[in-house]
């Protein structure tokens, strides 16, 4: 069990997937590894920025958690911040009250 964790949540467009890989895997004094997916974003504040999104009628987007301690992931998100400004990046974070592996 580990405390004080959080799990920081990150959705940004795909066509960043690569940018935002290549960043958390250079921020290694505070990831030490992190889950990725694709999804399909819906809603009035997501933009549809090609035309086949508008035909499909969501954007295409990646979705990343990363378990870490709260302190880290305010500052994991003040630099995603400062670097991805513009981007439409949605995030959250919510308390993890157990993390671990089974080995």
């Amino acid at each position: 069990m580990t405390s004080g964790s959080v799990c920081l949540t990150l959705i940004l467009p795909r066509q960043l997937r690569d940018e935002l890989f290549d960043y958390l895997g250079e921020q290694t004094d505070l990831v030490r590894g992190f889950t990725a997916s694709d999804a399909a974003g819906h809603g009035a504040g997501v933009r549809l920025q090609s035309p086949a999104e508008r035909v499909k009628g969501h954007a295409d987007q990646v979705i990343v958690w990363i378990i870490l301690p709260r302190s880290d992931a305010e500052r994991l998100l003040d630099r995603v911040r400062a670097s991805f400004t513009g981007t439409n990046l949605v995030y959250w974070i919510l308390p993890v009250a157990e993390f671990g592996t089974i080995d």
